[in-house]
């Protein structure tokens, strides 16, 4: 993993820690750099993680992390910055706090950076293990994962596309609108998906869909964040081409969650919690210790 958009200092500090326990960064121009690890928020100082805010490394100009993170071609990320975001290296993402700039109504920039919030992927293998075994273990149905931001939902997605390809032998196509899912970098190297999964980046998932079914003959499509009508429409477009969807949401609105074309609902918990499975009119599939019978196919106990 490279964080060689950050500053020495702040480098040489997260040295000092081990990053399989490091999932955020919060950059807050003039303001002590602030870092989840083990699931706390600890002040990042010279040693290390530190409670006392004095200790803290204070963090500069924000807007030089951001150029350095886009090798100094800030212009080319303009579609990511207007959805509040970039993603760089090893599927590293940037939230992105500054001045909104708006047109008609939407936002078209992000300009005088003060807050980050680096976000740290990791690969957890098993994590979705207890969805696998209750909803893919016979025919592959169309599954949403919601939760709100930072419980997991696109490391679960991994793993599951993992899972489809490697026990399931299926043909996975990941739709990898920000680089995230498999975090590809410019030698085809990133997180192993399986021998089965391909994968579709940039674009939008409108268009995509539609070319990647025709080209690439998918079992399941795997994808991130449905973000508004355009996002549905593609998932319920595949759907309809009899092409399940595997997705994540951060929509917790059940009324609305209802209504789109997923079989299934996953509701995640904090900390790797046992997830909650509904069906689609959102009743428990997984209390009291059941299995599912899914489409004829008992999973076993």
């Amino acid at each position: 993993m490279s964080l060689s958009f950050l500053t020495q200092d702040l480098r040489s500090a997260l040295d000092r820690l081990n990053l399989d326990f490091l999932t955020e960064i919060r950059y807050r121009q003039g303001k002590p750099v602030i870092v989840e690890y083990r699931g706390e928020y600890k002040y990042l100082g010279r040693f290390g993680l530190t409670d006392r805010r004095e200790e803290g490394l204070v963090a500069t100009s924000a807007a030089k992390v951001i150029e350095a993170a886009t090798g100094g071609s800030v212009y080319n990320y303009a579609e990511q910055i207007k959805r509040g975001f970039i993603t760089c290296g090893h599927g590293i993402r940037i939230g992105l706090g500054g001045e909104y700039v708006t047109q008609n109504g939407e936002i078209c920039t992000i300009r005088d950076f003060t807050s980050l919030n680096i976000r740290i992927p990791h690969d957890v293998k098993d994590c979705a293990k207890f969805e696998c075994e209750r909803l893919l273990m016979g025919d592959i149905p169309s599954i949403l994962l919601f939760s709100r931001p930072g419980l997991g939902k696109t490391t679960r997605l991994r793993d599951i596309a993992r899972f489809l390809s490697g026990q399931r032998c299926a043909n996975v196509l990941v739709f990898d609108e920000r680089n995230e899912i498999a975090a590809l970098d410019g030698t085809g190297n990133g997180f192993d998906l399986g021998d089965r999964t391909d994968v579709v980046r940039a674009g939008n998932k409108v268009s995509a869909f539609s070319a990647a079914i025709r080209a690439m003959k998918p079992d399941v499509i795997i994808c991130d964040e449905l973000y508004g009508a355009e996002d549905v429409a593609a998932a319920r477009f595949a759907v309809d081409c009899g092409i399940p969807v595997i997705a994540s949401s951060h929509m917790v609105d059940r009324k609305k969650l209802s209504a789109l074309p997923f079989d299934y609902f996953v509701e995640l918990k904090p900390r790797f919690g046992q997830p909650e499975i509904y069906d689609k009119n959102f009743n428990s599939c997984s209390g009291g210790g059941r299995h599912l019978v899914d489409r004829g196919v008992s999973v076993g106990e």
